[in-house]
């Protein structure tokens, strides 16, 4: 009887070590998003907040949810115009905190000083919304980064003539 268990021990052992079962599942690759979106995404208001989502994607096939425990890299990029001066100055944006802050579970908030890094390239009936600046972050899970994503602010009214000052696209 003692034999028969050793022996089936042994056979599971060695099936499990030559199937797939032995091996563990491991990261793909991690993915970011802010309210669901991806790309580049408004942060619209002083004190407006986005909720980022990172996703670790494991070569199983299954997607977990590793916000909490992942790290963001905030880089500003661009600059924002100052209409009150003449000509109007282009400002470099500041680094976090100021302007915006995220916090270790990925929430993203417009604070001060606030800032509008869009342009109207249209008209007051018509605008063209273009950004000029955006804070780029990018998420970082156990070594592995995710796609970045572009977060211009509308966190201030603009002072361009031709937008009754609206900063950025309502949409």
């Amino acid at each position: 009887m003692k034999r028969t268990h050793v022996l089936v021990t042994l056979l599971v052992a060695i099936a499990l070590l030559t199937t797939s079962c032995g091996t563990g599942d491991k990261i793909a690759s991690v993915s970011i998003t802010a309210n669901g979106n991806t790309g580049t995404i408004n942060l619209a208001g002083l004190g407006g907040t986005l909720q980022l989502k990172v996703l670790a994607n494991y070569t199983s096939g299954k997607w977990i949810d590793e916000t909490n425990f992942s790290t963001y890299t905030v880089t500003a990029e661009g600059y924002y115009t100052d209409y009150s001066t003449n000509p109007p100055t282009a400002i470099p944006l500041a680094s976090p905190p100021q302007t915006v802050t995220i916090n270790p579970t990925g929430m993203v908030t417009a604070v001060d000083p606030a800032v509008c890094t869009w342009v109207n390239l249209g008209t007051l009936q018509e605008p063209g919304w273009a950004y000029t600046g955006d804070y780029k972050i990018v998420a970082t899970y156990r070594g592995f980064a995710s796609q970045p994503i572009f977060i211009p602010v509308a966190s201030a009214a603009s002072g361009q003539d031709n937008t009754n000052g609206q900063c950025g696209p309502t949409s």
